[in-house]
């Protein structure tokens, strides 16, 4: 690879790295050639984008963007493959349902807006992750719940001030 043609891949990297605020780091290595296209296509179905890198161009690329990585910059030996996507838990739900059948990829580290997750023991929290449309779910179902207790406190105090004076005018 010439120098201009790393010059571009660091400068593709970088605005990938700067453009996404979900950034995961795997490793695949391990897998045949079957696996593999099958965790692509997996990846494909879940909208998470899966490109194989060289660690020092990653590095590179990681060093020129406008975010800090922290120690996901450590985590960049050996085989790496970056997943990006716009919903910050589908890689990680891609990798755990795909380890179901092999012990592969291995989770290297992840960046979710702003905050670093390293190691794959983080996966299954990774996982619990609530999407924005999940949390906004929510929000909305939280700020419902008050307006429909006071309506259904209305509606069965009304059903029974109106039995209580039914059953008062029924007396005399």
């Amino acid at each position: 690879m010439t120098r201009e043609e790393k010059s571009q891949v660091i400068e593709s990297l970088t605005a990938q790295l700067s453009d996404n605020a979900t950034i995961y780091l795997a490793d695949i290595s391990g897998l045949n050639a079957g696996d593999t296209n099958n965790l692509r296509r997996a990846c494909f179905k879940a909208g998470v984008e899966l490109s194989v890198v060289k660690n020092t161009l990653l590095k590179k690329a990681m060093e020129s963007a406008d975010k800090d990585f922290g120690e996901l910059e450590d985590v960049l030996k050996g085989n790496t493959s970056l997943m990006i996507s716009e919903i910050s838990n589908a890689p990680a739900k891609v990798i755990k349902a795909f380890r179901k059948k092999s012990d592969k990829p291995l989770l290297k580290g992840a960046f979710i807006e702003e905050a670093v997750y390293v190691g794959d023991d983080q996966l299954d929290s990774l996982v619990n992750i609530k999407s924005k449309e999940e949390l906004i779910g929510d929000i909305i179902g939280l700020l419902q719940s008050p307006a429909k207790n006071v309506i259904s406190a209305l509606k069965s105090s009304g059903d029974t001030i109106a039995g209580i004076v039914k059953t008062l005018s029924e007396r005399e």
